[in-house]
C-alpha cells in the first residue's frame, strides 16, 4: 500500500470569499459599463426619460378620453397640446411677474448691501470705508473679468447648451406622444428581446414597475403642487416679491427631493431677507419648515405610502448619481428610477417566496437568533468530516 502523497486544499471560506469576489466584481463590471453607456449617450436617455415621466403622468387622461370614445391618436395629440399650453402658460406667468418686479428688486438688492455695509462698517467687524472698498473693487473686477475673458466661449457654451436643450426637448415630445399613443405595442416588442423562458417575469415586472413609476409621479406633482400654493401664498401675505416665481420654484424643486425642497426655500428665504428684512425672512423660513413638515408627515405617507416608498440614503446616491450623469435633469429622474428598481425587486422577490413585513423589508423565516448564533461547533466540526470524507479515495482503490 502505497503511501498518500499530501493534498494542499484551499481552505473553504478562501474558496467561498473567491467565489463572491468574482461575481462581485463581474456585477460591478457590469454595473460600471451601464453607467458609462447612460452619460455616453445622455443626450437622448434623459429625454426618454423625461418622456415616460410625462407618460406616467397623462396616460390616465389619455385612457378617460379613449373610454369616452375619443380616437386614441386624436386624445394623445389633445393631451399633449395641453401640457405645452401649460408649461407655456407657467412660463409667461413667472416671466411677467419676474418683469413687473425686476426694477423693485433691484432698488432692495442695493438697499440690502447697503444695509451689509452698514453693518460690516458699523457692527462687530468695525470695517473701515477703506477695506470695504478694497472688497467691493475685488468683487466688481471680479465680475468684470468673467464678464470679458472667454467671452465668445461663453456664448458659443450657451448657444450650444441652448441647442442640446431643444433637441432634448422635442426628443421628450415626440416620446411621449408614441409612448401615450402605443405604449403597450412598444413595451410588447420590448419584451420578445428576452429569451422565451423569461419573457413572463419581465413583462410581470415590467408591470409592476410602471405601476409604482405612476403612482409615484402623481404624487409627487400632487405634492409639489401643495408646497408650491402654501408657500406662494405664505410669501404673498408677508408682502415679499416675486410669489409666483417662489412658487413655481417650488414646484418644480419638489421633484429633486431632500435637496429640492431644501434649495428652493433658501431662495424664498435670501429674497425676503433681502426684500423685506430679517424679521420677514424668518416669517417665510417657518412657512417653509412647517409647509415641508407637512409634506413630510402627511402628504407623502398618505399619497405614496409604503408602495413607492425609497429609503432616504438610495435618494441621496441616486441623486447624486443623476447629477453625474446629466446635471440636474438627471437627478430629477433618478429617483423615480429607484423607486422602479424598487418595485421590480420586490415583486421579483415576492414571485420567489419572499415574505415582507409591514416596513417593507424580508421577513426572516426563521427568526430569532442573530446570523452564526445557531450553528455549534459541532455542526461545522461534522461539516468539515463530511466534507473530508467525501474527497478522500476508496479503501478499496487503495488496496
Amino acid at each position: 500500500m502505497s503511501a498518500r502523497e499530501p493534498r494542499y486544499e484551499v481552505p473553504i471560506g478562501v474558496e467561498i470569499a473567491t467565489q463572491w469576489a468574482w461575481r462581485s466584481i463581474i456585477i460591478a463590471a457590469a454595473g460600471l459599463g451601464i453607467f458609462w453607456l447612460l452619460r455616453f449617450f445622455s443626450e437622448v436617455t434623459v429625454p426618454l426619460a423625461i418622456g415616460l415621466l410625462g407618460t406616467a403622468l397623462t396616460i390616465g387622461a389619455v385612457d378617460w378620453l379613449d373610454r369616452r370614445g375619443v380616437p386614441r391618436v386624436l386624445a394623445t395629440f389633445m393631451v399633449v397640446i395641453g401640457m405645452l399650453l401649460a408649461f407655456a402658460g407657467l412660463i409667461v406667468l413667472v416671466g411677467t411677474q419676474l418683469a413687473g418686479q425686476f426694477d423693485d428688486l433691484r432698488a432692495q438688492v442695493i438697499q440690502g448691501i447697503t444695509q451689509v455695509q452698514d453693518w460690516a462698517h458699523d457692527g462687530p467687524l468695525k470695517l473701515s470705508d477703506n477695506q470695504l472698498n478694497t472688497y467691493v473693487d475685488k468683487v466688481q473686477d471680479a465680475i468684470a473679468t468673467f464678464g470679458q475673458d472667454g467671452a465668445v466661449d461663453k456664448i458659443a457654451a450657451v448657444g450650444t447648451s441652448l441647442t442640446h436643450f431643444l433637441a432634448g426637448f422635442f426628443i421628450a415630445l415626440f416620446a411621449s406622444f408614441f409612448f401615450l399613443y402605443e405604449g403597450d405595442r412598444i413595451w410588447a416588442f420590448a419584451v420578445l428581446l428576452f429569451p422565451k423562458a423569461a419573457r413572463a417575469r419581465v413583462h410581470s415586472s415590467g408591470g409592476a414597475a410602471w405601476t409604482s413609476l405612476t403612482a409615484f409621479v402623481r404624487a409627487t406633482v400632487l405634492v409639489a403642487l401643495t408646497d408650491a400654493i402654501f408657500i406662494a401664498l405664505g410669501a404673498w401675505l408677508l408682502g415679499v416679491p416675486l410669489a409666483l416665481a417662489i412658487g413655481a420654484l417650488v414646484f418644480v424643486g419638489a421633484f429633486v427631493p431632500i435637496l429640492g425642497a431644501l434649495l428652493s426655500g433658501m431662495v424664498a428665504v435670501l429674497v425676503a431677507l433681502v426684500a423685506q428684512g430679517p424679521i420677514t425672512a424668518l416669517l417665510m423660513l417657518l412657512v417653509v419648515v412647517l409647509v415641508q413638515q407637512l409634506e413630510s408627515h402627511v402628504l407623502q405617507p398618505f399619497l405614496m405610502g409604503r408602495f413607492v416608498a425609497v429609503h432616504p440614503l438610495a435618494i441621496i446616491i441616486a441623486i447624486a448619481g443623476g447629477v453625474t450623469i446629466s446635471g440636474v435633469v438627471g437627478a430629477l429622474v433618478a429617483v423615480p428610477t429607484v423607486a422602479c428598481l424598487n418595485s421590480v425587486v420586490r415583486h421579483l422577490a415576492a414571485e420567489a417566496g419572499t415574505p415582507f413585513d409591514d416596513d417593507g423589508l424580508p421577513e426572516d423565516p426563521s427568526p430569532g437568533d442573530p446570523p452564526g448564533e445557531g450553528v455549534e461547533a459541532g455542526d461545522v466540526v461534522a461539516a468539515d468530516a463530511a466534507s473530508d470524507g467525501a474527497d478522500a479515495p476508496d479503501e478499496a482503490e487503495k488496496q
